[in-house]
């Protein structure tokens, strides 16, 4: 009797309940509907197409980017009790003609395989000689010319389609896409009416934070400091970035590895390899790195530069935080950033012969859009959160609790005085000199520097000319940043990235209108959010958890992550399981795993509390459902919701913030013993 999706969820994946949408994505595809889904980082894309897979009749095929990927993602099923294999380049000619023969006898439920491979002679045969029930795209975004990871490659697979026999179910999954790139996606497959889910882009584990620090490797070795042991990645615009802070990381005693194109591929394997499986605590990258990572325990993604777009930052910095646990996601940002991205994106190649130069000059324009949109998120005074989802199209709350916008100690500043002064300078600079400049060469004016250029231009005589003297140059450039995001002054897409004045100028210097802002409390220290506190567990036994999972990686030569998640093993170090039934009951633990590895695992468990009998095995409660959000109450919530209650916050606005509903919110108050607002 075949097993139904619940079944297959706990007995395969060790789950007990679906999270937001999965169950919908299933049931869709199960009807045979094509299905576009669209999830973040983290959310469980993956169930949502291995699941049907393993209940539809004949094999499922994954067409997927990256072989490292494939490889995890096979890695994890086999253990998981999942007849899966890939197809790519990484395989020996043996290796290749024994999976064809294995597939041809219908011994895989699912197969992974790269979008060249689907056009070639002995794919398209053996696509004739099983049955497909299902096509799934994984990162779909790669399909259309407007998203940020555009693949050539991936418009094979419409062709691919209608070469088979008959029509599949369609499934294509991506996680950061806009509406237009949505539509795309959809048109370029040949997607037939297709079920579309977007199960909101937040992932409130992670902690967003912009920072523009004065000496960025001095701040980027503290972040490493605070996260020491644990898993991070440093994303770096350029190669030469890739290897300098490496350098300097490891001559710090730091244990880093490095990842990016210019390396060969014997180097790039081993160096993730390293990283995959903990050997080395931090990889430094260009974006080169990490669409086919599947590592679950990265708790800290920094941004050494800004990226060229928000799509790019939100999907890399996604990276941190998969298996659920608090994460930083911080950005080093630098006005040179952008004059980099700007270099690059004017003078990049494109790899689709097909594109003409009307379409190759309309996608450099939108990528220069994109990279604006990306700059005034480095310089919002809101919260970034907000930002981040506002540009997806999700409406949120102003206020997450949980970023450098929200937390840093801010205060709405009446600025129509510095406004009118900027405006003014900008206006005298052009006049007297026939041309715009840059925000640094504003704020030195109105700052008085005497700065030689400066001297030389004679900006020293304008009226403008030290009229902010008690204004620091840093805060100068934050106005000037703010009236460019709200339009009343511009910035050209050149190489120097000058300040213009636009049709709203006016509305300051003439009409006088009243313009305010939020500006750090010059009087507060101000310091990044510390990662949120630990589970309640006894580290001892967490350690030696750790331990033993790391000798079964090293057995069957995978990441430890595969064998179990560090989620996994906090929630073995709540429950305390010393039997088979209760070690069935962790979060993350199936059938095939508990038979693989309960007993061992188990007896730690019980030989640990025997000789600590003073620790007891903690009652845990079960997640808390609410029809709004279907999610778990998950206890790095408390933090944040004490300090909401605390800020005299009610109950309505923090359900805004948690997207839950009232009653969710009022019983959790009730249980942290709060008074209510």
């Amino acid at each position: 009797m075949p097993m139904d999706k619940h079944t297959i969820l706990k007995e395969y994946f060790g789950h007990a309940e679906f999270r937001s949408g999965q169950e919908d994505i299933i049931d869709n595809i199960l009807a045979g509907r094509d299905v576009l889904g669209i999830m973040p980082t983290g959310a469980g894309k993956s169930m949502c197409y291995q699941i049907p897979a393993l209940m539809l009749e004949g094999v499922t095929l994954v067409i997927s980017p990256l072989i490292s990927l494939m490889s995890d993602q096979v890695g994890a099923l086999v253990r998981s009790g999942v007849k899966a294999a890939y197809i790519n380049s990484s395989l020996t000619y043996p290796q290749y003609c024994e999976v064809f023969r294995r597939a041809r006898a219908g011994q895989y439920k699912i197969i992974y395989a790269a979008p060249e491979r689907l056009l070639t002679e002995e794919f398209l045969s053996l696509a004739a000689a099983v049955k497909i029930s299902m096509v799934t795209v994984d990162e779909a975004h790669c399909v259309s010319q407007w998203g940020q990871d555009f693949r050539p490659s991936y418009l094979k697979i419409a062709e691919f389609v209608s070469a088979l026999p008959y029509r599949p179910v369609i499934s294509a999954f991506t996680a950061t896409a806009t509406s237009e790139v949505r539509d795309d996606i959809s048109c370029i497959l040949g997607l037939n009416a297709p079920f579309v889910i977007t199960t909101g882009f937040d992932r409130s584990n992670l902690y967003f934070g912009v920072m523009r620090p004065s000496d960025k490797f001095a701040e980027l070795k503290r972040i490493i400091r605070n996260n020491s042991g644990k898993s991070g990645i440093v994303y770096c615009i350029t190669r030469k970035g890739v290897e300098e802070v490496c350098e300097k990381l490891c001559e710090e005693g730091f244990s880093a590895s490095r990842y990016h194109a210019g390396l060969s591929d014997e180097e790039r394997k081993a160096n993730q390899e390293d990283f995959i499986c903990d050997r080395k605590t931090v990889m430094v990258a260009t974006n080169a790195f990490g669409m086919g990572i599947d590592k679950s325990n990265v708790s800290y993604v920094v941004h050494y530069n800004m990226p060229k777009n928000i799509e790019s930052y939100y999907q890399e910095a996604g990276r941190a935080g998969r298996d659920g646990e608090p994460a930083e996601c911080i950005l080093l940002y630098s006005g040179k950033d952008v004059r980099t991205n700007r270099f690059l994106i004017e003078n990049s190649s494109d790899e689709n012969p097909d594109m003409t130069e009307e379409m190759r000059a309309a996608v450099r324009e939108r990528d220069l859009q994109r990279l604006k949109a990306m700059t005034f998120y480095c310089t919002t005074g809101g919260c970034l959160r907000e930002y981040i989802l506002r540009y997806f199209g999700e409406r949120a709350p102003s206020y997450c609790g949980n970023c450098s916008g929200c937390n840093t100690n801010f205060e709405t500043v009446d600025i129509t005085s510095e406004a009118q002064k900027i405006v003014s300078c900008v206006y005298r600079v052009k006049s007297a000199s026939g041309r715009s400049f840059g925000r640094s060469m504003i704020a030195d004016i109105l700052s008085g520097s005497k700065r030689e250029r400066l001297l030389q231009l004679g900006f020293d005589k304008l009226s403008t000319y030290g009229i902010m003297a008690d204004t620091t140059q840093k805060k100068i450039v934050k106005m000037i940043d703010f009236l460019i995001e709200k339009g009343w002054l511009g910035i050209t897409e050149d190489e120097y990235s000058v300040v213009t004045l636009t049709a709203r100028s006016p509305e300051i210097v003439r009409d006088r209108i009243k313009v305010e802002m939020k500006l750090e409390k010059e009087t507060a220290a101000v310091s990044m959010k510390e990662t949120a506190a630990e589970y309640d567990i006894d580290p001892g036994l967490f350690a030696e958890l750790k331990k033993l999972r790391s000798n079964f990686a090293a057995q069957e030569k995978v990441p430890a992550y595969i064998i179990f998640t560090d989620a996994a093993l906090k929630d073995m170090c709540r429950r305390l399981p010393f039997n088979n039934d209760e070690f069935l009951a962790v979060s993350g633990v199936g059938k095939t795993k508990a038979e693989r590895y309960g007993e061992a695992f188990c007896t730690l468990i019980g030989q640990y509390a025997e000789e600590h009998p003073n620790m007891k095995k903690r009652a845990v409660p079960k997640p808390v459902y609410t029809e709004s959000a279907g999610q778990p109450w998950h206890e790095s919530e408390d933090e944040q919701l004490v300090r909401e209650v605390e800020k005299g916050m009610t109950v309505k606005e923090i359900s805004d913030i948690h997207k839950r509903s009232l009653g969710a919110i009022r019983s959790r108050i009730k249980k942290l013993g709060l008074l209510e607002n």
